[in-house]
This record gives structure tokens, C-alpha cells and sequence, in this order.
């Protein structure tokens, strides 16, 4: 299985995720400061991270674009309580494989996440 990063501002939104995650077998890193994120990213063998659109500091599209920078091949999900097609062509443009409106949907994200592990 995968070593997932997730990182949401609202700390209770990405423990969520975490169990979701967990309970098929992935590692989930859950983080709710961009720096934070960005720093445990190098090396830590993530291959994918989940990222809401709002953040504190940041967007998640910036986000992105940063660690796009640290590790190209990492494939990343965006998440957003605010969908708009503009978000969601902005988040692609930038290197998402795929997007999640909240609040999430449980199979929703299960075969979302598999979908862009497998890809």
C-alpha cells in the first residue's frame, strides 16, 4: 500500500481521511501547517497527497506547485468544500490527477485513491 500525505487545515477533516485511509492499508501522514507539510515531504517516500484548496498560509494549489518541486512524480488529490470549475482546472493545470468535493464521500475517495495509484 501507498504512504499518503494529507494535509487540510481543519486537523478533524484530515484525521478522517487518516482512518479512511488506514483501514485499506495505507500509511497516512496528516498534517495541518503547509511548512510542516512541505518540510516531512523530501524523502519520506510519499507517493501521494491529498490537499484541500483552503489553507491557512497557502493555497493548495500552491501547495502543490511546491511540492511538485521537491518530488515531480508525486500524484496529489485536491479537496474542496467551494467547488468551481476554476478551482478544478486551476488544481489539474498544476499537476493534480484528480479532485474531491467535500464533505467527502467514503467510496468517493477509496476509488479515487486507487484510481491514481494504479495510474
Amino acid at each position: 500500500m501507498a504512504h499518503i500525505l494529507v494535509l487540510d487545515d481543519v486537523v478533524d477533516a484530515g484525521i478522517l481521511l487518516k482512518r479512511i485511509l488506514e483501514r485499506k492499508g495505507h500509511e497516512v501522514s496528516v498534517f495541518s501547517e503547509e511548512e510542516e507539510a512541505l518540510a516531512f515531504l523530501d524523502g519520506s517516500g510519499v507517493e501521494l497527497a491529498i490537499l484541500d484548496i483552503k489553507l491557512k498560509k497557502m493555497t493548495g494549489v500552491e501547495v502543490l506547485e511546491e511540492m511538485k518541486k521537491i518530488l515531480p512524480e508525486l500524484k496529489a488529490i485536491m479537496l474542496t468544500g467551494y467547488p468551481t470549475l476554476e478551482t478544478a482546472r486551476e488544481s489539474l493545470k498544476h499537476g493534480a490527477n484528480e479532485y474531491c468535493v467535500k464533505p467527502i464521500d467514503k467510496e468517493e475517495l477509496e476509488s479515487k485513491v486507487s484510481n491514481v495509484l494504479e495510474a
